[in-house]
């Protein structure tokens, strides 16, 4: 692998801290030539709807593996809690590295924290999850939608559009930007999305010999971890407006899984909740975990809140 291998990335800053991330450790661990293939996705170029209306978050990947099916890249690299639950057909996760912080960040000039925020206070945020688990929490608040890149939300926020926003901490961090955290919300609070936190190296299925180079920069712990939270997704139906958060943590051996589901219309109704917890080793048994969560949710009456969220992606 003499020649250069590029990365498919977007172009924002972000994007291409993690490009230039997995570019980095390439060159350390293996010596290899990497360059990057900017693009703009129709994630980043719709920006007048939510994700959930506009397609999901799938629409930041799209343009993405069209350049590796292409053969104009060799590589993608995504926030992994922005792929699909299943790829499509060619498609393969060759690694996912050690995660960084998975929790939501209370982003706010004036208030330290969500209970600070007076009633009717504006909170912005792009995803459905937040909005429902906000709502839980403060139904008195008003949560409206924000779309736009890290830089552009943070822009919204200091142009006084909004009281306070959420985003993940870890996207803050990787940009040297913890200092505007103003406080993190612990799982207990604000559960995160599958795969928050954590970036996923996307390749073509028939790149045998990059897969089998890339699966050594893969962190085991971080990996069944994410198998778990993503298998709830994929049994419940993955809807693009489907308002669920899983998150999984090592406690020794055993992996704990905690999930929540919210409806997609009635965003005040009373979030469903189911945790599981088992020994760990293999992919296998970190799928089985997800997909026992996902049964005590359907158990607990999830197919009315699934039903509306396929109604919502119909109408959508």
């Amino acid at each position: 692998m003499s020649e250069t291998t590029l990365i498919a990335t977007r172009e924002s800053r972000l994007a291409l801290w993690q490009a230039e991330h997995v570019r980095d450790l390439l060159a350390q661990r293996f010596g290899m030539a990497v360059g990057l293939l900017g693009m703009t996705t129709r994630g980043d170029q719709i920006l007048d709807r939510t994700l959930a209306k506009a397609g999901g978050k799938g629409l930041f990947v799209k343009e993405l593996e069209t350049a590796l099916e292409e053969g104009r890249a060799q590589l993608a690299v995504h926030s992994l809690k922005d792929v699909p639950m299943d790829l499509p057909d060619g498609f393969e996760l060759a690694a996912v590295l050690e995660r960084e912080d998975p929790r939501d960040a209370f982003v706010s000039p004036r208030h330290a924290s969500l209970a600070e925020l007076p009633r009717g206070a504006s909170v912005g945020t792009s995803s459905l999850r937040r909005v429902v688990q906000l709502l839980a929490v403060r139904p008195d608040l008003d949560v409206q939608p924000l779309r736009g890149n890290l830089d552009t939300r943070l822009r919204k926020l200091d142009e006084g559009g909004f009281d306070a926003i959420v985003l993940a901490a870890a996207g803050l961090m990787r940009l040297g930007l913890a200092g505007r955290i103003a406080s993190r919300f612990e799982p207990a609070a604000m559960l995160p999305c599958a795969g928050q936190g954590a970036l996923g190296i996307e390749v073509r299925a028939d790149a045998s010999a990059l897969r089998a180079r890339l699966a050594q920069l893969t962190h085991r712990p971080t990996w069944l971890a994410v198998q778990a939270e993503r298998a709830v997704s994929r049994a419940l139906g993955g809807s693009c407006s489907m308002p669920l958060a899983a998150h999984a943590r090592w406690q020794g051996d055993t992996l704990a899984l905690q999930v929540a589901l919210g409806h997609a219309q009635l965003l005040r109704a009373p979030l469903l909740r189911a945790q599981a917890s088992a020994a760990v080793q293999t992919d296998a048994q970190a799928r089985a975990l997800g997909e026992r969560a996902a049964q005590q949710l359907r158990d607990a009456g999830a197919a009315t809140y699934l039903g509306a969220a396929l109604a919502a992606d119909a109408a959508d």
